[in-house]
């Protein structure tokens, strides 16, 4: 609890992080909203682009905060805090999931504050429907933030970080279904997007806020969203218990 309220302690006095984590999203979204309108055919049925795009911005939201998030683990180093942590008594599952929560509970907060828009767009955004969303999204952000947190991990650079997050993190959103939908792209697209552990948190975010999955079973998509969450949740504490980059000791 101590490394959570430090996350949203730092979170509060770093207001910029707000700017990068909600501002870039919101961009898109009302830009690309814009841009698609009159030439987008939603595969969910009646909807326009804004509307099929909401919430796979609510998952950018998510991964920006997670990368903000755990980048902090490198920072943390550097400053000699993480040493500090390492050797308290505390044991290692603690540390590993105060930072992982800590991260989701702003990813949480700030991809929720984006879905109060879904009303203007057709989205009926009752209470039920939020609380399926939060319960989503906190699945999601868990299972992106302990990805962030194994990556970071063995990083010495922020710049190495930015580097991964260039060539995998922002591909692994693009091909999760949020910018364009899976139906009538190339096979291989197609199976990409189906391997691809975000697309399952995409689906089920679309059926806790009733837009249909085009077929896809959304309970199957929660099942499969809470796994990646564990599994990597696992990894990093693996990871954890052995030495990070820095020659920790």
């Amino acid at each position: 609890m101590t490394l959570v309220e430090r996350e949203v302690v730092r979170f509060a006095r770093q207001r910029n992080r707000v700017a990068g984590a909600i501002g870039q999203p919101v961009i898109f979204w009302l830009l690309f909203g814009a841009a698609f309108r009159s030439s987008f055919r939603s595969p969910l049925g009646d909807g326009s682009y804004a509307q099929f795009f909401l919430p796979g911005i609510a998952l950018l939201i998510v991964l920006f905060t997670a990368i903000f998030s755990t980048i902090s683990i490198i920072e943390d180093r550097r400053e000699g805090f993480l040493q500090a942590v390492l050797v308290a008594p505390a044991p290692r599952w603690e540390m590993v999931l105060g930072k992982v929560m800590g991260g989701s509970l702003l990813a949480i907060v700030q991809a929720t504050l984006f879905l109060l828009l879904a009303p203007t767009v057709g989205i009926a955004l009752g209470p039920r429907a939020l609380l399926g969303a939060i319960g989503v999204l906190g699945l999601v952000a868990f299972g992106l933030t302990s990805l962030g947190f194994c990556i970071a991990w063995r990083m010495d650079s922020t710049q190495g970080f930015h580097a991964i997050m260039s060539v995998f993190l922002m591909p692994m959103w693009l091909l999760s279904g949020s910018f364009f939908p899976a139906d009538g792209a190339p096979v291989w697209l197609a199976w990409l997007i189906r391997l691809n552990p975000l697309s399952y948190g995409l689906v089920a975010l679309r059926g806790a806020l009733g837009m249909g999955t085009g077929g896809a079973s959304a309970p199957l998509s929660v099942g499969i969203a809470a796994l990646f969450g564990a599994g990597l949740y696992g990894l990093a504490l693996r990871l954890a218990r052995r030495p990070a980059a820095g020659d920790l000791r």
